[in-house]
């Protein structure tokens, strides 16, 4: 340790854990990253062929113009349609919404509340209506209304139920890739999220994360735990309480969901700290407990779990860890060099160099790109990432802020559009 003292050996300190917390966190999330290039375990076919019988649950909130094209897409999947119904909650609506699903073939179910807003307690409501139905589906399977759902969507589900499950995500896509600079980057987002996190955890036997629609859950299972997630992130909430019980979120990488990502900064910028309120919001509530489980029960996946987490502390650790970066580039912080902590600053160098080529070789690998977007798709991925930065900061100083709000949806496109360019 150079030879330092007060104020300066402070900022030495601090800036050596600032540094070592984000390789360590990095190497931690790039290293299980490596265990979703495979396609085994997706590929196992289960014991039981059991054909489940799925409430196709959807939330809508003034979603006139897309949810015929979302109803439509769910009754024409490659599944007995005698083994499934369609219900769509038309939540605190004031337009077309629930005419527009009753045309297409939707149950609908019309749901008013003004104080208690939001998918989640529109999805509590709901719940409570199809257990009043008794045991007449296995499962219930949740989307958003600006959803469009590929074909073998149950029929991959049903695969994974009979492997043992009682949740599992589907792949989330998207629908418009290139509409915009920004809805490209979100694409790329949650094209690697598939590969690098969900399928991995998937194949280490891991829990995976819900993310928010695409999803099934048995109807046993909420009746036995309850739902209860009701935040800005009702997704992130109930799995953090699947991890505490020691249930197990898995994953289907063939059963895949077309969501409508925001065309435009601003509502991608609205969207994302309504999105962080909620994440530091079930980070405050659950990261001690799941940390405890974890080590209590060496619960690997309640570990994991507790780690994503902690992904808006990174964030900020990211931010510090890059400031002094440049500083030190400039030889403006010179001091605090924390090289010899890990041998060089070359192994620094290749942990960036293989992070800066890691995105854009998974969505090459996955043929997302096309007409040459993929230096286009690589740049702008990583002004995305930036912009995290602040988005971390204001939704963890708002978390307490559970206001929710709408993104506005206005572009129809069909299953039958998106699978014509697949």
């Amino acid at each position: 340790m150079p030879d330092l003292k007060g104020f300066e050996l402070a900022l030495y300190l601090i800036t050596a854990f600032i540094q070592i917390f984000v390789f360590v966190f990095g190497g931690y999330y790039i290293f299980i990253s490596f265990f979703g290039w495979s396609n085994k375990k997706t590929n196992t076919e289960p014991k039981e062929t059991k054909m489940h019988r799925f409430a196709m649950l959807v939330a809508a909130h003034n979603e006139e113009m897309v949810i015929a094209n979302m109803v439509k897409s769910l009754q024409n999947l490659n599944y007995p349609r005698e083994y499934y119904d369609i219900f769509v909650i038309a939540d605190n609506c004031d337009d077309a919404t629930a005419e527009r699903a009753r045309e297409a073939g939707a149950l609908v179910y019309e749901r008013t509340n003004d104080k208690l807003r939001g998918k989640g307690y529109a999805l509590e409501w709901m719940f409570e209506k199809i257990f009043e139905m008794g045991d007449k589906y296995d499962s219930i399977s949740i989307f958003d209304a600006d959803n469009v759902v590929n074909k073998n969507y149950l029929y991959e589900m049903n695969k994974e139920l009979n492997k043992g499950y009682e949740v599992v995500q589907g792949v989330i896509d998207s629908k418009n890739p290139f509409d915009s600079w920004i809805t490209c980057a979100y694409s790329v987002s949650f094209w690697s999220i598939s590969r690098m996190f969900q399928n991995a955890r998937y194949n280490l036997g891991m829990t995976c994360q819900l993310s928010g629609t695409g999803f099934v859950v048995s109807t046993k299972l909420l009746k036995e735990i309850g739902w209860g997630a009701t935040c800005l992130t009702e997704d992130m909430e109930f799995t953090a309480k699947l991890a505490l019980m020691g249930k197990k979120v898995g994953w289907a990488h063939k059963a895949v969901v077309y969501d409508e990502k925001p065309l435009t900064f601003k509502q991608s910028w609205h969207q994302r700290i309504r999105w962080m309120q909620g994440h530091a919001d079930v980070a405050s509530r659950f990261t001690r407990k799941l940390f405890k489980r974890a080590f209590k029960e060496r619960d690997f996946s309640a570990f994991d779990c507790a780690i994503y987490l902690l992904q808006p502390v990174k964030v900020v650790a990211l931010l510090f860890a890059t400031i002094f970066g440049f500083g030190q580039l400039f030889g403006i912080f010179d001091m605090f060099d924390m090289s010899h902590l890990f041998g060089s600053k070359e192994l620094w160098s290749i942990i960036g160099v293989m992070q800066m080529f890691y995105i854009p070789f998974i969505v090459t690998y996955e043929k997302r790109i096309i007409n040459g977007h993929l230096i286009w798709s690589y740049l702008i991925y990583g002004f995305y990432s930036l912009t995290w930065i602040p988005i971390t900061i204001i939704g963890w100083c708002k978390k307490n802020h559970k206001e929710w709000s709408h993104t506005k949806h206005t572009r129809q496109i069909t299953i039958d559009e998106l699978e014509k360019i697949q």
